[in-house]
């Protein structure tokens, strides 16, 4: 049985070690972490940046990768507490985006401003304990290559948005988006899909 597997399984050294990362009512990692743990745990590719102002809630026993010559712009929050983030190269982040894994991004993707991609949800169905004491689910969100995703969009856990994706402005992501469309509303619906017998995009 590996270390990591040893504390996961037990829960008195769970806390105990999760204290030690995390100070009690926190989010962000404790200032250590980012300095002596972080830089040798998590990927960085050639070229990548993450911007002065960005929040990155990242701790080690997730994983974080931000692939070559991908930028995290001012604003955003990456946060892998309750599951990895991964990005891909040449993958744009842009200003004020909140990121919550787990989430993967692929190659080539710009997500615009002020997006939200959690794969993080809140239980609620026991009505005597509130809500902030109950646990957490997850579902991953994959956004796939050549993706672009609008400003203001939200996108909900165990969402995949198929490779040369639109998805306009201000959509609420709740089901799968499929390869070669363009997504809008909310709920999000496709709109159009790229046809490859007529070489054009064609109204759903």
């Amino acid at each position: 049985m590996s270390i990591v597997t040893a504390i996961k399984s037990n829960p008195a050294i769970k806390r105990l070690v999760h204290r030690m990362l995390v100070a009690k009512g926190e989010a962000r990692p404790r200032l250590w972490v980012k300095i002596f743990a972080n830089p040798f745990i998590h990927k960085r590719g050639k070229g990548s940046k993450i911007r002065r102002y960005t929040r990155t809630d990242v701790l080690p026993f997730n994983r974080f990768e931000l692939g070559a010559n991908s930028i995290i712009e001012d604003f955003s929050t990456i946060n892998n507490g309750v599951g990895d983030v991964l990005i891909g190269h040449d993958s744009l982040v842009g200003m004020g985006n909140v990121i919550i894994g787990p989430v993967t991004i692929g190659n080539n993707v710009i997500l615009a401003q002020n997006i939200v991609a959690s794969g993080l949800n809140h239980e609620y169905r026991d009505i005597h304990t509130p809500i902030s004491q109950q646990a957490v689910t997850k579902a991953r969100i994959t956004i796939e290559d050549d993706c672009w995703i609008a400003a203001n969009v939200v996108i909900t856990a165990g969402v995949t948005i198929g490779k040369h994706c639109v998805v306009a402005a201000g959509a609420v992501v709740t089901k799968d988006v499929p390869p070669y469309s363009i997504a809008a509303g909310n709920p999000a619906k496709v709109i159009k899909r790229y046809d490859e017998g007529a070489g054009d995009w064609v109204r759903a």
